[in-house]
């Protein structure tokens, strides 16, 4: 029995915040929105997709960001995201700790962190 690969990284958002995740996560990101299952679509949320990037965000009643765990992901060009985060308002945090690595760190609406690595 072997694990081969994630399904989806699930975040926790508020009640009734979708069209700022979709801005957020759509809109800047560039991940396309997917229509969530019709048995799941009313706990509220939305889910993003695009290939073998799948950020599901669900309602969390208590919620609370996620400001250490996070997804990392993968961008083909760093410097004009970041520019594009910064020019919608959001902070970019640029990294250098792991020596070779391109990366900075933002918040998405919520204050859930999210990594972003030049790959």
């Amino acid at each position: 029995m072997t694990i081969t690969a994630i399904d989806h990284v699930q975040l926790a958002m508020p009640a009734g915040e979708e069209s700022s995740a979709r801005r957020f996560y759509n809109e800047l990101l560039g991940i396309p929105e997917v229509a969530k299952p019709a048995p799941l679509a009313a706990r509220g949320g939305c889910w993003f997709e695009q290939g073998t990037v799948k950020i599901h965000l669900g309602v969390e009643a208590d919620f609370r960001p996620a400001r250490k765990a996070h997804p990392a992901l993968l961008v083909d060009d760093l410097a004009a995201l970041s520019k594009k985060l910064e020019a919608a308002g959001c902070k970019v945090t640029p990294d250098d700790a792991l020596e070779g690595i391109e990366r900075c760190f933002v918040s998405d609406p919520f204050g859930n962190r999210i990594e972003l690595i030049q790959g």
